[in-house]
């Protein structure tokens, strides 16, 4: 089978920064002041409000609201700084049920073990004559806000970025508030997601999610915090485009991007490590195997003079296969990680793909 590796740009990656971006989190309840809130106008803070008690109410057990129906796609887990773990995640917004692409965006992370906030007060009620203190805010595990406007094929990447956990994660979307008098009601959709944060800070073998992508491109310029928010699966100087429903066409490449975390150290100061690529199809009869590719080997005659363990350099995997060998169909790759400085310890990861006439 003929490959190619993106291991170049991988390690250029590893070398130049940590392989996940750092996102500035922004509590959306500007009432809590251990942040240093943007300053919003009077429409943005509105739609600010008007999401978190959307999502306040699906907290508590309401049902969503679906005026704008939204899809999660899928969400991928890299180890991040700090000992956090850091979540890009693929959503597609209904751009059809809104009356413009522009829209207000919140995103919320609620630890599973914390007890959901209250229901909102119904319409026309409220605590003025009460003698009870406002509540303090709540602090989630992450808490941000985005105004973007939707592209044409309702497809949104976005990331967050929290420890190792159980976790709920609501998304709010809802249209842009204007100044025009007597505006229509507004559309608002809620999705709720259940997540296992993975802990990378362990010793162990492990790896990061597995990532699927139509193409890997490097990135000529660094970008700015609000543009990373913007393009959550740009890793430093790597842009991926991540295949989020996993199909592919017979005429195009199946890119395959993750790291190595946990690998022993060897001679050198480098780790010791070979990658398996073993395709699988899937027939009604049962799986096949399929093809493999040649053994890919991570150590001290491969990976660069100034790559360490100890550094705590991220060892990548990478592979580029063209998919026109491939029948139309659906697939499972296995991925074996086998830690030679660690007495042959291996790892198994699987993730599934399909390939139709393009």
């Amino acid at each position: 089978m003929k490959i190619r590796s993106l291991l170049a740009l991988c390690l250029a990656l590893t070398l130049a920064t940590s392989s996940a971006p750092v996102l500035a989190q922004r509590n959306a309840n500007n009432n809590d002041k251990s942040k240093q809130q943007p300053k919003r106008s009077k429409t943005e803070q509105a739609d600010i409000d008007a999401l978190v008690k959307a999502v306040d109410a699906v907290a508590a057990g309401q049902p969503a609201p679906s005026d704008v129906p939204l899809v999660w796609h899928s969400n991928h887990f890299v180890k991040g700084q700090g000992g956090s773990t850091y979540v890009p995640f693929t959503l597609t917004i209904d751009r059809s049920k809104l009356p413009k692409s522009a829209v207000a965006m919140y995103v919320r992370v609620a630890d599973k073990n914390m007890a959901p906030p209250p229901a909102p007060a119904a319409e026309g009620k409220d605590n003025k004559d009460s003698k009870q203190p406002p509540p303090l805010p709540v602090k989630y595990a992450w808490d941000n806000v985005h105004f973007f406007d939707i592209p044409q094929d309702g497809i949104v990447s976005r990331a967050m970025q929290v420890p190792a956990g159980e976790y709920d994660v609501f998304i709010g979307v809802k249209d842009r508030s204007t100044e025009e008098k007597n505006p229509p009601p507004a559309k608002i959709g809620v999705l709720r997601k259940a997540i296992t944060v993975p802990d990378f800070t362990k010793a162990d073998l492990q790896t990061s999610s597995i990532i699927l992508a139509r193409s890997v491109e490097p990135q000529q310029t660094a970008l700015k915090p609000e543009e990373q928010q913007d393009n959550p699966y740009v890793f430093g100087p790597m842009k991926i485009v991540p295949a989020a429903d996993g199909k592919f066409g017979k005429a195009a490449e199946l890119n395959v991007v993750f790291w190595i975390y946990g690998a022993g150290e060897a001679t050198g100061g480098k780790p010791d490590v070979q990658v398996d690529y073993n395709f699988y199809q899937k027939l009604s009869s049962g799986e096949k195997y399929f093809n493999k590719t040649a053994p890919q080997a991570l150590n001290a005659t491969t990976l660069p003079p100034e790559f360490s363990v100890a550094a705590g350099h991220q060892l990548p995997g990478s592979l580029v296969v063209p998919l026109m060998s491939f029948p139309e169909g659906d697939y499972r790759l296995e991925i074996k990680v086998t830690d030679k400085a660690a007495q042959g310890k291996t790892l198994t990861q699987n993730v599934d793909f399909s390939v139709a006439a393009s």
